[in-house]
């Protein structure tokens, strides 16, 4: 299951004038009857609520007064998430004679025209108070706070990610908490700005389209609603069009393989990063220790300590935490056994919150070997979110193959990997010419898909780019790639193998040979073609086309500009 709980506005949304219908009430007992979750997210104060919807025991959480107020209606607890308004600021706009003027828990709010004199109070007290519109209501909030605050806060105490969640409603201070659900939804009568920005709209209004909605939640998931998600896609490159290759975060389970050094750990790291910047969580098995530095996740267990069960667990029960599962502790022959013990305690997990969303298996082949019995009996006959990492993909468990629906291979031969793979299967392998990649680039196949296979340019993570960078900075370019300071007769020869000794001979030579080189627009020539940075090449260019630029100004100019993409030593 994908969606675990259902976040939905009130007004306009679930009810109409105030009321929400019997057959709208139904629907939301048969969504938690599938064992869903149920958030009630309102602008309306929490009394005022409480009067109008009795049947709010339906809702795990209310999150009131627009994100400033969590309340738990099986404990009847109250969590402020956002201080009162000031009494100076409430007297000031009674002062005002602004009516009607409601104060909640934390809320201020009144009704159009009355916003000039709520943002002229506003100002004149010097508050840090934001004022929030909805359909004539005009609502005053502590800076920060709004639906989508007070939906994260919920999640929190419940424990989901807002990637399970499903959100639907129909007006402007629905905008926020709408973005942050995996799928936003809008009812038939939202306002047009809003059906515009979210994933999907209902053929119906108010209650009846909610109960659209849960239909096709407990009837399909919205699994049909997958391919339009693009919003969540997982970026691994460009094709030779310039056209990308991306994953779905939902659905995807990924053979990456590829001989030692070409490229499996660039593409995997890249992949990781972009799972976590869109935080989706995830767990990765680890038997090498080759994430140990992964930023962004916890490491459990080294050289000297293997992890244990259940601290990788109590870590992933927190939404937010990625937990890389070091197995340099555990003997080599002992890991597959205490991987068999790992998978079905995180499907476990994952059957009650929709996490970890991703599993990576580094060194699938020793971790679920072609002979490994309990493989069948382990894994189940669907698997999602599953990334398996080999160099061997002939040596995995059939069970684990049979769950990839993407390849993607790295390295030498290519298609060997991807025929390996079938052979393992007993399927049939797709007709590919053998080739030779270059580095950075990778060969895929939608397994599945009338697609064939197609090689594409990885698009590097953060630290790789990093590694370039330190490269280019300070490492060793070959003798084709340095810049050689020649001047106008060819009397120099001074080669700068990097931007460190490009700067500091920059600094020694003199002004004529310096500008020599400048006019002939030779720096931004050797920063697009060696260093490969058009962007520092585009600045270079600017300054070498300023004529009336000299060479000290054109050599801090030029300096400062590669100071500011490269971090160099002092």
């Amino acid at each position: 299951m994908r969606y675990f709980a259902l976040a939905t506005d009130y007004d306009g949304t679930l009810a109409a004038d105030g009321r929400v219908t019997k057959d709208t009430l139904t629907a939301l007992k048969q969504l938690r009857a599938s064992g869903r979750k149920l958030i009630l997210v309102t602008g309306r104060e929490l009394d005022d609520l409480l009067q109008v919807f009795e049947q709010i025991d339906l809702f795990d959480y209310v999150v009131a007064e627009n994100g400033a107020l969590l309340y738990c209606p099986a404990s009847r607890q109250e969590k402020l998430l956002g201080e009162p308004a000031p009494t100076e600021f409430i007297k000031a706009l009674r002062d005002r004679q602004v009516n009607p003027l409601s104060v909640g828990r934390v809320i201020v709010a009144t009704w159009h025209p009355q916003e000039t004199a709520v943002l002229e109070t506003i100002r004149d007290l010097g508050l840090e108070l934001q004022v929030i519109f909805n359909k004539g209501a005009v609502m005053v909030l502590p800076s920060g706070i709004n639906k989508a605050a007070g939906l994260a806060a919920a999640l929190d105490e419940m424990k989901l990610s807002p990637h399970n969640v499903v959100g639907v409603g129909d007006a402007e201070n629905d905008h926020a908490f709408l973005s942050v659900c995996e799928c936003s939804v809008a009812v038939a009568n939202a306002l047009p700005m809003l059906k515009e920005r979210v994933d999907f709209v209902t053929d119906s209004s108010r209650g009846d389209g909610v109960i659209e909605l849960i239909d096709k939640l407990i009837a399909s998931d919205l699994s049909e609603l997958d391919e339009q998600l693009q919003r969540h896609n997982i970026l691994l490159g460009t094709k030779k069009d310039n056209s990308e290759v991306n994953i779905q975060p939902s659905g995807s389970s990924i053979l990456l393989a590829g001989t030692s050094g070409g490229g499996k750990s660039t593409l995997a790291t890249a992949v990781l990063e972009r799972i976590a910047e869109q935080k989706y969580q995830f767990c990765i098995i680890d038997p090498e220790g080759d994430y140990e530095n992964f930023e962004g996740a916890v490491v459990l267990g080294d050289a000297e300590r293997s992890p244990r069960l259940t601290e990788v667990l109590d870590l992933l029960e927190k939404p937010y935490e990625n937990v890389v599962v070091n197995l340099l502790g555990i003997a080599v022959e002992d890991r597959p056994a205490f991987f068999a013990e790992l998978l079905p305690a995180l499907l476990e997990l994952r059957s009650r919150t929709g996490r970890p969303h991703w599993i990576v298996v580094d060194e699938a082949h020793h971790l679920m070997p072609a002979s490994w019995n309990p493989a069948s009996l382990t894994l189940p006959q669907q698997l999602e979110g599953m990334m398996l990492i080999t160099v061997h993909p002939d040596r995995v468990a059939a069970a684990g193959l049979s769950l990839i629906n993407t390849i993607v291979t790295v390295g030498n031969s290519p298609q060997e990997n991807i025929k390996a793979f079938c052979e393992a299967l007993g399927d049939c392998p797709p007709q590919i010419a053998p080739q030779t990649l270059e580095t950075g680039e990778a060969l895929a196949w939608f397994r599945g898909k009338q697609t064939e296979p197609f090689c594409f340019r990885i698009a590097p993570g953060h630290r790789e780019r990093r590694r370039h960078a330190r490269k280019y900075a300070e490492g060793e370019l070959g003798e084709d790639k340095s810049f050689y300071f020649q001047g106008s007769q060819g009397k120099l020869n001074l080669r700068a193998q990097n931007l460190i000794l490009f700067i500091q001979i920059a600094e020694g030579v003199d002004d004529e040979t310096w500008l020599y080189h400048l006019q002939r627009g030779d720096y931004s020539r050797w920063f697009r073609q060696a260093i490969k940075d058009e962007s520092l090449a585009e600045e270079a260019e600017e300054i070498e086309q300023n004529n009336r630029t000299s060479a000290h100004e054109s050599r801090d100019a030029i300096k400062g500009a590669i100071a500011q993409h490269y971090t160099l030593p002092a």
